[in-house]
């Protein structure tokens, strides 16, 4: 865990890789990309309700690793990797997308061998954790209707349900070209 007496705003990227009891938190790197694309990224299954398509190649992954090194130029934090600290096995990523100095979205992705084991929660209240040393005032997440298992996360780390979002975006992964409803939740920090 962050020793938040220690950090300020200023050197936040500094003290990254993040380590909670289990799991390495980090900024991804062109090193990251196979690895990515093979343990996560490229699992239909494990894609299926995310905002992005599954990825057909690598050339996807590092599409993501642009993406991840704009935010973290931007920001004071970004996309992180989830590795395990016993054999530094990458199982997903989590992170911050901010929208404002005081406001950004997270999620999580973790490959379908590392389901049902607590890293998502884990990883989570760590990201709770680095939004409190950003003096971010409100962390948020959306989640299809359907994916029970992602709002019973949320809600176990703290989160709060504000409501239904109707036909708020589509996920590409399952087919519809419709905009599908989400559930929204957020943090007050």
């Amino acid at each position: 865990m962050i020793n938040k007496e220690e950090h300020n705003l200023d050197n936040l990227k500094a003290f990254e890789p993040v380590m909670t009891d289990r799991l390495i938190l980090h900024r991804p790197s062109d090193r990251d990309t196979e690895e990515i694309f093979e343990r996560y990224a490229s699992d239909p299954e494990v894609t299926r309700y995310l905002g992005f398509r599954t990825h057909t190649s690598v050339e996807d992954t590092k599409e993501f690793l642009l993406y991840s090194d704009a935010q973290w130029q931007q920001w004071p934090a970004g996309p992180l990797l989830i590795r395990l600290r016993e054999n530094h096995r990458l199982i997903g990523s989590t992170g911050l997308a901010f929208e404002t100095s005081y406001r950004a979205m997270t999620g999580y992705i973790l490959a379908h061998k590392a389901w049902n084991k607590g890293y998502a929660t884990e990883a989570l209240n760590e990201i709770i954790e680095i939004s409190k040393m950003t003096k971010m005032r409100r962390l948020s997440a959306i989640c299809h209707i359907q994916q029970q298992v992602s709002w019973k996360v949320l809600e176990k780390c703290g989160f709060l349900r504000e409501g239904r979002l109707r036909s708020y975006t589509i996920f590409p992964n399952l087919n519809e070209s419709e905009p599908q409803d989400v559930y929204c939740y957020s943090l007050i920090i």
